[in-house]
């Protein structure tokens, strides 16, 4: 992780989007899949970042490479458990007990509670849960995104995301 310094330092030697435009904020509609587009290499550099207002189901070992739980707890703990204690801390919103599927919490906008909402970038992009690592190859439509150009000057997400600790 880094430390709150070097991550100020990384976040201000990046360009900001102008003060007068704001992010075009779509949220994904996922039985709409038909409106999504095929997926080409370099889309994400000019999207913003669709796909993560979309639910994000994760596992245990997800959890643990975020560091919202430890591996000693994984490990020891029963994963119903970790789900209560996780649901009362707002971190996730639900927990699928026949699958041990948890679903990230996200916040009131629909954005992805890792998504920094002005850069449009996830901050915690080196330990992004697996569901993240492999979209858009698996989710609602293998193959396809909710691409949504950004808006003319708008900071858009890239697969070089910041890495930053929440």
């Amino acid at each position: 992780m880094l430390d709150r310094d070097l991550r100020c330092a990384l976040i201000s030697s990046q360009p900001r989007p102008s003060v007068h435009q704001k992010p075009r904020i779509v949220q994904v509609d996922i039985d709409q899949t038909d409106t999504w587009t095929r997926y080409r290499r370099g889309l994400c550099e000019g999207c913003a970042a669709n796909c993560c207002t979309m639910p994000v189901e994760v596992r245990l070992t997800d959890l643990v490479r975020l560091g919202l739980v430890d591996a000693f707890e994984a490990e020891h703990e029963a994963p119903k458990q970790i789900a209560r204690r996780l649901e009362r801390a707002g971190f996730i919103d639900h927990f699928s007990f026949r699958y041990s599927v948890f679903t990230l919490a996200r916040r009131s906008s629909g954005d992805c509670r890792f998504l920094d909402a002005e850069s449009r970038r996830c901050t915690v992009y080196e330990q992004r849960p697996d569901t993240c690592r492999r979209h858009p190859q698996a989710g609602p439509r293998p193959g396809y995104c909710a691409f949504e150009p950004a808006a003319s000057g708008e900071r858009t997400a890239s697969p070089r995301m910041l890495v930053s600790p929440r």
